[in-house]
């Protein structure tokens, strides 16, 4: 196995910084209820605050997802790297006004031979980030909790959530999903990941974490 050095070129810098902000203002959106109700509440409450809280949250779950694919791909040799689908993100904000989501930023791409296994770990390398991310927002929400911050507490909350989500989502065996990608690996570890992760994200949502 070679190890390729880990590097982002300017057009890959670029893509990753405009899929995060369009994520950021489409969960902001999003959340505060989509349409007329979202621009209202955002423009009454100020703007600065949900769309950070989202870039801080969604934005940095997706966008760690991928560069955790990258990160892995090159590790085993590959040329990797991300480009945006700026029609999906354009969908992702569009969607959000219509009151639910559909975020798709892009992709990473590689090149290079790769063994089955090699090809499921860099698949399982976007949602494991998301749980561990999930696990780093779980004290910041009581955190928040504990010293009286409802944007901290806000914060650990929708990180936990949308990471276990995502976690979730992605590992769907279906399509182009990552999932479909573990499973054709391995059975074993696409059933030891997906049924913690689907059980996690429900009971999640069951508790009222992330609104």
């Amino acid at each position: 196995m070679s190890v390729s050095r880990l590097s982002f070129s300017a057009q890959e810098i670029q893509d990753l910084v405009v899929a995060w902000v369009a994520l950021g203002v489409a969960f902001a959106i999003f959340f505060a209820g989509g349409g007329q109700r979202a621009v209202t509440a955002i423009l009454d409450g100020g703007v600065l605050g949900p769309v950070l809280l989202s870039l801080l949250t969604a934005g940095i779950g997706f966008l760690l997802h991928e560069v955790a694919h990258k990160v892995v791909a090159v590790r085993y040799g590959q040329v990797a790297e991300f480009r945006a689908d700026y029609g999906m993100l354009f969908l992702a904000v569009v969607s959000s006004l219509a009151g639910f989501i559909f975020a798709a930023p892009g992709a990473v791409y590689h090149r290079g031979r790769l063994t089955p296994r090699e090809h499921g770990l860099i698949a399982l390398a976007g949602p494991a980030t998301n749980v561990a991310l999930a696990v780093v927002f779980l004290p910041l929400f009581f955190v928040g909790v504990l010293v009286g911050s409802d944007f901290l507490a806000l914060a650990g909350s929708r990180g936990l959530m949308i990471n276990l989500f995502l976690a979730a989502f992605n590992m769907l065996p279906f399509g182009p999903l990552d999932g479909k990608t573990v499973l054709g690996w391995s059975k074993t570890v696409f059933v030891a990941f997906f049924v913690p992760a689907l059980a996690l994200t429900v009971g999640a949502f069951v508790l009222g974490f992330g609104f």
